[in-house]
């Protein structure tokens, strides 16, 4: 190419040898556009924000932020777990990290006790006021228990009675309402209902390395009967029947035999003595008299003939009734 060729060339790439009237206007408004906006910029910036990075960042730069966001999804995900699921995670990612076995982390349940547990090691036949003294929560669920139970009659084991050895506990509710021990033989194997007896006897018992005794009372069948009296006979108990019907009942008749004895010889008396006229005066004394007497109140005969008849009470809806009666005829 000619030289004047390329001068022409590059005046037209560097703008060299054209010019324009318009060009500083433009420049000029382009600066100062760009200036707003950077202060819009600035103003719209918060406190917080961090500052834009035009360059790649650096590498730990980016680990640490990575490590940071994963550590934050890993609390979400524990947070929503509850405690039992939270401890399986963490068992296993032990076993992955450090090895062994699973069987390894399980509790053992050797020295679990329950309730029923507590109670058996702690229950007594009696409770005294020395037992009472020292007081913890196992006594006190023993004793709580010992409470709910009916002492009346007891329930026997004798499956050992030839050995002479038997054990007896107090009843519980559902035995009381089904008449277990009272109203059926009190033998923990039987259920006989007739021809019940009640027994004394005088138990002897080891209870916490302590002997004891207790008076208890039981029923029981002919053939269990047989069974507690095997070695020596125990103290049968019988209802005892009441003196004072028996003794009232034989005086009764006595009495009227005497009371019939005496008016004889006062009716004997007076025929003797006395006209008929007078008899019939006296009649109509011992009328007048027993009438008195009726007023006055009952006569000591008829104290013994039994208890009075007390006069029947009339209701408060029986009076109201009564008193309207009248009020309307």
């Amino acid at each position: 190419m000619e030289p004047n060729q390329l001068r022409l060339s590059a005046a037209a790439h560097g703008h060299g040898g054209y010019d324009s009237d318009f060009s500083d206007e433009e420049s000029g408004e382009k600066s100062l556009q760009k200036t707003k906006r950077i202060q819009d910029d600035a103003l719209l910036i918060k406190p917080f924000q961090k500052a834009k990075q035009g360059s790649v960042v650096h590498r730990q730069f980016a680990a640490e932020e990575c490590d940071r966001e994963e550590a934050r999804k890993r609390r979400f995900h524990l947070i929503s777990m509850d405690a039992y699921e939270r401890h399986k995670k963490f068992v296993h990612d032990y076993i992955l990290y450090y090895g062994g076995k699973i069987e390894d982390f399980r509790r053992s349940g050797a020295n679990d006790k329950t309730d029923l547990d507590v109670i058996r090691e702690n229950h007594r036949f009696l409770w005294n006021e020395e037992d009472e003294a020292d007081m913890n929560w196992e006594k006190r669920l023993a004793k709580k228990y010992y409470d709910k139970l009916f002492k009346e009659y007891c329930i026997a084991d004798l499956s050992r009675y030839k050995e002479n050895k038997f054990g007896f506990r107090w009843r519980h509710e559902k035995e009381v309402i089904s008449g277990k021990g009272q109203f059926s033989c009190g033998n923990k194997h039987c259920d006989e209902n007739e021809g019940l007896k009640s027994w004394e006897v005088n138990f002897g018992y080891v209870e916490h390395g302590e002997k004891r005794n207790a008076l208890v009372k039981l029923r029981l069948c002919p053939e269990c009967s047989h069974k507690l009296n095997f070695h020596h006979r125990r103290k049968e108990v019988k209802a005892c029947k009441k003196r004072g019907t028996a003794a009232q009942s034989s005086k009764e008749p006595k009495k009227k035999k005497k009371k019939l004895s005496r008016s004889a010889k006062k009716k004997s008396k007076k025929k003797t003595h006395k006209d008929q006229v007078s008899s019939d005066d006296s009649d109509n004394s011992d009328k007048d008299s027993d009438n008195s007497s009726a007023e006055d109140g009952p006569s000591k005969a008829d104290f013994w003939k039994g208890p009075l008849r007390e006069a029947d009470e009339k209701s408060r809806e029986e009076e109201f009734e009564e008193y309207f009666q009248d009020l309307f005829l």
